[in-house]
């Protein structure tokens, strides 16, 4: 086992597999090894790199190997994927994680700390219960429409009609009072947690003087500027504004060949949470752009005179991505006027 220089490590919930080369990359060992003994193997064994996807606890192993001295670098699982040969199984995606950690075009996925990943959590709690939110309120909703009593469309109607279960009016039965006051408590202590969830967001982007600066650009809140910090910890592991906007999936997807360019709809690859954001965001900017004339907004409402709302709304998200990354690698400011 003193050979050993790389490692790969296929994670699991219980039994991990391990695939382990020598300098010449000849296979010297391929175990599988129950969770308990994982850092008492990884201790015995000489510094080396290890290479994990990064995947669900990926984080917390990487952190925990590191203090052993080892190398440990996180892939995302599509870029691994290429490495694999024929049939899948955890020893096939062991010696696939083994060697794509080892090539130079390999692109990383950088450590997170405990801060940083409880930083994502208040927004990745805060999406679940917006998500739990809309549900009660489309429950609500569908049920009174069952006794012919509708709302319009939009959030603040579907709460008129909490409003109405709430007084006991007499458009609804007892009985129906009866069976929907349980989501309407429910509605409410939802709106309570989400309000909470919003007070610690703010504080996270007061406490972050880049989240503060990405915050004088139009279209950004707390929630999104924070959600930027917290998820791209380096920015310079982007060549460019095109890449950073391409990690987003806010670029065209490309099926070109022979020299001929075909370009589709945007990609929607990468951080999902983070392009939502950057589209609502846009639509934003394009909503109220009568309210201001800086740059964005006056190119937002020449490129209206020619393209659909849909397309200058993700064009104008795409924007936001190039200038977001401008703020985050020099620091600057806006130049525009602030939303």
């Amino acid at each position: 086992m003193s050979a050993v220089v790389t490692v790969g490590l296929d994670l699991a919930k219980h039994v991990f597999q391990v695939h382990a080369v020598d300098v010449a990359g000849r296979v010297v060992t391929t175990r599988a090894i129950r969770r308990k003994d994982v850092l008492t193997f990884f201790e015995s064994l000489p510094c080396c790199l290890i290479g994990l996807e990064a995947c669900g606890s990926a984080h917390h192993w990487a952190r925990e190997l590191t203090k052993f001295g080892h190398e440990v670098r996180l892939m995302p699982p599509a870029y691994v994927k290429a490495y694999l040969r024929r049939q899948k199984n955890d020893a096939a995606d062991a010696a696939a994680i083994c060697e794509a950690v080892t090539r130079p075009s390999m692109r990383f996925v950088p450590v997170r700390s405990v801060e940083n990943q409880a930083a994502l959590m208040h927004h990745m709690v805060r999406e679940l219960l917006v998500a739990q939110r809309t549900q009660l309120l489309n429950a609500l909703r569908s049920h009174l429409a069952e006794i012919g009593i509708i709302a319009a469309q939009g959030p603040n109607n579907a709460r008129a009609l909490a409003t109405l279960v709430i007084e006991g009016n007499d458009m609804i039965p007892v009985a129906v009072r009866s069976a929907l006051l349980p989501l309407v408590h429910q509605l409410t202590e939802l709106d309570d947690e989400i309000r909470q969830s919003d007070r610690a967001i703010m504080a996270l982007a007061k406490a972050d003087e880049t989240a503060r600066r990405l915050m004088t650009v139009p279209g950004i809140g707390p929630v999104t500027a924070s959600a930027l910090v917290a998820s791209v910890q380096d920015i310079s592991a982007f060549s460019g504004p095109r890449e950073f906007a391409a990690f987003l999936g806010l670029t065209p997807r490309q099926n070109s060949s022979g020299g001929k360019e075909r370009l589709g709809r945007v990609s929607k690859m990468g951080n999902r949470y983070l392009r939502k954001l950057l589209v609502v965001g846009a639509h934003a900017v394009l909503f109220h752009r009568r309210r201001s004339s800086d740059a964005l907004r006056s190119w937002a409402d020449r490129l209206l005179e020619a393209k659909p709302f849909k397309l200058v709304a993700v064009a104008t998200a795409n924007k936001l991505a190039r200038i977001v990354f401008a703020l985050m690698r020099d620091v600057t400011h806006y130049a525009g006027t602030p939303a």
